[in-house]
């Protein structure tokens, strides 16, 4: 890639994150707007939110238990891939956030690209949805915890997307290489 494209997608790029970081902007500070985002950022930390649901699914009378030990394998393979291997290769650093959060949240030490939030969620929805009635749950809790990691200024708006699209492809992968019985 030449220096000249190179520098345009760079351009474009930083573009993309001020603009939705922009209008992200007109929201940070409603109270309902804050807690929800913050609360789904939490959840998301140690992909805890999928765990916690495959394992209820796992638990209701048209599951089995195989299902919850399949999801919580994927999802510590996801983690350990994007983010014990591919943000090593990043340095990105994180947005900067210079007034009082209104919430405590853990900001992690690790870089900013990709999110490893919206790769576990995009996985998550990718392998748990198959035959799922509940999928569009999934779908709307997978795009908040996502959501929420730029709206807390934890992940660049581009982070989000390339992590997004790291978890759909793992997603593939993983119903590929390990398919749901049944």
């Amino acid at each position: 890639m030449n220096d000249d494209l190179l520098g345009q997608a760079k351009k474009a790029i930083a573009d993309f994150d001020v603009t939705v970081d922009a209008f992200l902007d007109r929201w940070r500070g409603d109270p309902r707007i804050d807690r929800l985002m913050y609360v789904a950022s939490e959840l998301g930390d140690f992909s805890l939110i999928w765990h916690l649901v495959s394992t209820a699914r796992a638990l209701a009378p048209d599951r089995r238990a195989e299902d919850a030990v399949r999801m919580s394998t994927i999802i510590g393979l996801e983690s350990l891939l994007v983010n014990g291997v591919v943000k090593s290769f990043f340095g990105r650093h994180r947005p900067p956030w210079e007034q009082e959060r209104p919430h405590k949240l853990r900001r992690p030490k690790t870089s900013s690209f990709p999110s490893g939030h919206a790769s576990s969620a995009a996985t998550f929805l990718g392998v748990m949805a198959q035959d799922d009635p509940l999928w569009p749950l999934y779908a709307a809790a997978a795009a908040t915890v996502a959501a929420s990691r730029v709206f807390v200024k934890i992940h660049h708006a581009s982070d989000v997307v390339a992590g997004a699209a790291l978890g759909a492809g793992l997603a593939v992968l993983a119903r590929k290489l390990w398919p749901r019985s049944g």
